[in-house]
C-alpha cells in the first residue's frame, strides 16, 4: 500500500497541516475578504451567511466576524468571545456553530487596535498582555450596542467567551446594561464588589483541574448568591482549563465540551427567547 502523510492524523491536526501548507488561507474562507457569503447548510438547519464586518468600539472601529442564519426573520444575539490567542480559525468556527443553532452570532477581535490578530499565538498572547483593560471592555459593551439595532437581531443579547474570553464575559455582565445572559467558559471571575451591577442571568462552566481560576469560585458564589444574582455554576470533574477547545487535542475533553455546550445552547434559548 502506498504511504499516505496524512493517514495518522486526526481530524483537526490533518485541517491544521492542510491550512499551513496552504499559507493558512485554503480551508478557512470564512478569514478572507469582506463577502457575505452562504456556506453549506448545516445539518438540520438553514445556511449560514457568514461576514467580516466592523462596529464603533472605544478604541476606534473593531473588526469581527459574523455568522448568522441566511433570511431576514428577527433573532436574538450572541457576542463570541476569543480565548488569549485573539480572533483565530477556531473562535470563527464557535461562532458559526453559535449561529447554525438559531442565533445572530458575532465574535469580535479584541486585537482591532493593535492590527488585530498575529498568525503566530505566541505573539497574538503578547499581544493581548499589551491591550488596555478597560477600554477592552467597552469595545465589548460596543459589541452589545451594535447588536441592539442589528437589523436581524430582536435585540436580546448573550454573550460566551473562553479563558480570557470567559473573564471578559464576567466583565461585560458587569459593565453592559444590555446583557441578558451570560457563560463564561473557565473564565476569571468579576470582582466581588461589582456582582451587585449585574443585570445578566450568569452559566458558568469551570474545568475540574483548573486550580488557579477555581480558587475565586466561593468569593464569587458568595458574592452573587448575596446580590440575588440569577446564576448556575457546574464544575467538569476531569477536565482542563480550555477544554472547549478542539483545535487543542492536549486539552480537549468531548464529554466535558458536549455538555457544557448543550447546557450553553438550551441556557440561551431560555433567557434570550421571549
Amino acid at each position: 500500500a502506498m504511504y499516505h502523510p496524512f493517514a495518522s492524523l486526526d481530524r483537526s491536526e490533518f485541517l491544521k497541516t492542510m491550512a499551513l501548507l496552504a499559507g493558512g488561507t485554503a480551508l478557512l474562507p470564512l478569514m478572507e475578504g469582506g463577502d457575505a457569503r452562504a456556506d453549506a447548510p448545516e445539518p438540520g438547519g438553514s445556511a449560514l451567511v457568514t461576514e467580516d464586518i466592523q462596529y464603533p468600539g472605544e478604541t476606534g472601529q473593531m473588526s469581527a466576524s459574523l455568522a448568522v442564519p441566511e433570511g431576514d426573520g428577527k433573532l436574538p444575539a450572541v457576542i463570541v468571545i476569543h480565548e488569549n490567542r485573539g480572533l483565530n480559525p477556531h473562535i470563527v468556527d464557535v461562532n458559526r456553530r453559535v449561529a447554525a443553532e438559531g442565533f445572530l452570532a458575532i465574535a469580535p477581535n479584541a486585537l482591532s487596535p493593535l492590527g488585530g490578530t498575529p498568525e503566530d499565538p505566541d505573539e497574538a498572547r503578547s499581544l493581548i498582555g499589551k491591550l488596555d483593560p478597560d477600554a477592552t471592555v467597552k469595545d465589548f459593551v460596543a459589541a452589545a450596542q451594535y447588536l441592539k439595532t442589528h437589523p436581524r437581531s430582536t435585540g436580546a443579547i448573550g454573550c460566551m467567551g473562553f479563558c480570557w474570553g470567559g473573564g471578559m464575559s464576567n466583565q461585560l455582565a458587569v459593565h453592559s446594561p444590555d446583557l441578558k445572559a451570560a457563560v463564561p467558559y473557565y473564565g476569571r471571575q468579576a470582582a466581588t464588589e461589582d456582582a451587585p451591577k449585574i443585570k445578566a442571568s450568569l452559566l458558568l462552566h469551570y474545568a475540574g483541574l483548573d486550580e488557579r481560576i477555581n480558587r475565586g469560585i466561593p468569593a464569587y458564589e458568595e458574592a452573587l448568591k448575596k446580590a440575588s444574582i440569577d446564576y448556575q455554576l457546574h464544575i467538569y470533574e476531569g477536565a482542563k482549563h480550555a477544554f472547549n477547545n478542539d483545535s487543542n487535542p492536549g486539552r480537549y475533553h468531548k464529554e466535558a465540551a458536549q455538555l457544557a455546550w448543550k447546557r450553553t445552547i438550551s441556557f440561551f434559548k431560555e433567557k434570550l427567547i421571549a
